[in-house]
C-alpha cells in the first residue's frame, strides 16, 4: 500500500514538474564549464603570446591608466589577473563592460568576447527565473524553486521505488545496468530511468538539496543551524530611487567628469598588488574591487582554486597607503555556518570538488534530462494505448 501510494504521488509530481525541470537540466548541462570557458574566451580574444625572460610585467599603474583612457567614459570598478602567462588582465567597468589588458605591454586588446557571456547570461535566466523580466524574475524564481522542491522529492521518492521487491543478483541487476542496445519502448524507458536513477540519485539529492538553500532564505538559515550556527541578519534592500536620483544612478559616468583614480591611491595601486602576489604563492587569480574613497583600504580576493573552490580562497585587507596588514582571512577563519553554506552553494555546481565534481554535475544533470523524458514516456504509454484500443473499438461495427 506504501508503495502504490509513493508512485502516485512520484508520477503526479513529475507530471506536473517535468517541463520545469527538464530546462533547469538542459541550462544545467550549458553552464557546466562556465568559468573555464569564459577564461578559455579571454584568451582567445586577447591572443597573448607566452613572455620570455627578457619580457616583465608592466607596473598595475600603467594598466588602469590604459584602461581608463581607453575607455573614459566608464568607472573602473574591479582588476582581475591570472597567473597563466597567456591570459590578459580583466578590467571590469561601470555599465557591465570589460575589457582585456596585455600585462607585458600595458595595450588594450579590446572588450572581453560579449557573445559567449551573454550565451551564458541568457543561459543562467532560464535556469533561475525562466527568462522571466522585471516583476516577472520573482515569478520565474519562485516556479524554479518549488519545481526543485519537487524535483527533490522525485530523487529521493524514486530511489525507494527502485528497490527491488526481491534481493537477487538478477533483480538488482535488471533495474541498474543500463541496457544501451538492444532495447525497445517501454523495456528500454523503464531500464533507462531506473538504471540512470541509480547512479544518478546521491550525485542529485546534493544538486537538488543545495539549490533549495540557494533558493530560500528558510533553506539557508537552516544551512546555518544543522552545524550549531546563528544565521547572519539579512541584509535591507536599497530604496528605490525615483525620478532624477533614478536617472543619475542609471548613468555610468556624470556628464561632464573623468572616471578619475584619485592619485595618492593609484601610485600605491602597484605596491599593493605587489604584496598581495607575495602573500600566497600558489594563487591563480587575484581580484581588486576598487573603493570609492582614496584613504579606504584594499581588499583583495587571492584564489589559489578554479574560481568555485572557498576552501581555496582568502581574502587580504591591507592599507592603501602604508600597505600594512589588516587582516587576512582564509575559509578556514570563517564560522561553521559560514563554511557550510559556501559549500553547499558550490556544491550545487560541482566547483567545490574542481573540475571533477563539475563534470560530475554536467553528467547528472544529462541524466536528469533522459530521467524527464523516460517518465514522461512511461506516463504516456498507457495513455496512448488505451486511447489507441477505445478508437480502434468506436472504428468496427458491433456484432448483431
Amino acid at each position: 500500500m506504501g508503495r502504490t501510494i509513493v508512485f502516485w504521488l512520484h508520477l503526479t509530481a513529475g507530471a506536473m514538474v517535468g517541463s520545469v525541470v527538464l530546462i533547469m537540466s538542459m541550462t544545467g548541462v550549458l553552464l557546466t564549464y562556465e568559468k573555464q570557458m569564459l577564461a578559455w574566451a579571454d584568451r582567445r580574444a586577447a591572443s597573448i603570446a607566452p613572455p620570455t625572460p627578457e619580457i616583465r610585467a608592466v607596473s598595475l599603474d600603467v594598466i588602469v591608466r590604459s584602461a581608463a583612457a581607453a575607455v573614459p567614459d566608464r568607472t573602473i570598478t574591479m582588476i582581475t589577473k591570472r597567473s597563466d602567462p597567456r591570459s590578459p588582465v580583466s578590467v571590469a567597468m561601470s555599465g557591465g563592460i570589460s575589457i582585456l589588458v596585455n600585462p607585458y605591454t600595458g595595450h588594450v586588446t579590446g572588450e572581453a568576447p560579449t557573445g559567449m557571456r551573454q550565451l551564458f547570461r541568457t543561459t543562467t535566466e532560464w535556469h533561475r527565473y525562466l527568462a522571466g523580466k522585471g516583476e516577472r524574475r520573482a515569478l520565474g524564481k519562485a516556479v524554479t524553486g518549488g519545481c526543485n522542491l519537487a524535483f527533490l522529492f522525485l530523487v529521493i521518492s524514486g530511489g525507494y521505488l527502485w528497490l527491488p521487491r526481491r534481493w537477487a543478483v538478477r533483480a538488482v541487476a535488471a533495474v541498474a545496468i543500463p541496457r544501451w542496445r538492444h532495447a525497445t519502448g517501454r523495456a528500454r524507458d523503464f531500464n533507462w530511468h531506473n538504471a540512470l536513477g541509480f547512479w544518478s540519485a546521491i550525485p542529485l539529492t546534493v544538486v537538488a538539496a543545495s539549490a533549495t538553500v540557494i533558493s530560500y532564505p528558510w533553506a539557508s538559515d537552516l544551512a546555518y543551524r544543522v552545524v550549531g550556527d546563528t544565521p547572519p541578519p539579512r541584509p535591507t534592500p536599497p530604496p528605490v530611487a525615483t525620478g532624477a536620483a533614478a536617472a543619475a544612478s542609471a548613468s555610468p559616468v556624470a556628464a561632464g567628469t573623468t572616471p578619475a583614480i584619485a592619485p595618492a591611491l593609484l601610485q600605491s595601486l602597484s605596491h599593493r598588488w605587489q604584496q598581495a602576489e607575495s602573500h600566497s604563492a600558489n594563487w591563480r587569480s587575484i581580484a581588486l574591487r576598487l573603493p570609492a574613497q582614496a584613504t579606504a583600504p584594499l581588499v583583495f580576493t587571492i584564489d589559489a582554486g578554479s574560481g568555485g573552490q572557498p576552501q581555496k580562497r582568502g581574502t587580504l585587507t591591507v592599507d592603501a597607503a602604508k600597505g600594512t596588514l589588516l587582516q587576512w582571512e582564509t575559509f578556514a577563519d570563517q564560522s561553521r555556518g559560514r563554511r557550510f553554506r559556501s559549500l553547499l552553494r558550490f556544491a550545487h555546481t560541482g566547483e567545490y570538488w574542481g573540475v571533477t565534481g563539475q563534470t560530475v554535475a554536467g553528467l547528472v544533470s544529462a541524466a536528469a534530462c533522459v530521467l524527464v523524458w523516460t517518465g514522461f514516456s512511461l506516463a504516456w504509454r498507457p495513455v496512448r494505448a488505451w486511447r489507441a484500443s477505445s478508437h480502434a473499438d468506436q472504428s468496427w461495427p458491433k456484432a448483431a
